[in-house]
């Protein structure tokens, strides 16, 4: 008992202090899609389509628009130089 009771009180605390979005929510424009089916890898991470055909070249993959786009957000990336939008 004298062992678990500071580990509950440390898990509740981190449970606690973990309230801040995540970075894995940011989302670019376009999402590379690896394997070529649906229950392959997956990576929105990707301004152009060149970067992520560049990307899923000789793995069967292929890119896709991301619906889940909505426009630059804080701690993105910037875009690479030319770089217009869709």
């Amino acid at each position: 008992m004298q062992r678990i009771l500071p580990v509950l009180i440390l898990s509740g605390l981190g449970f606690l202090a973990g309230s801040e979005p995540s970075r894995a929510e940011i989302t670019y424009p376009w999402c590379a899609q690896y394997g070529g089916r649906a229950d392959g890898g997956r990576n929105c991470g990707f301004w152009t389509y060149q970067q992520c055909q560049q990307t899923v070249w000789g793995t069967g993959g292929f890119c896709q628009v991301n619906a889940m786009y909505r426009g630059p957000q804080p701690g993105m990336i910037p875009p690479p130089p030319g770089y217009r939008g869709r």
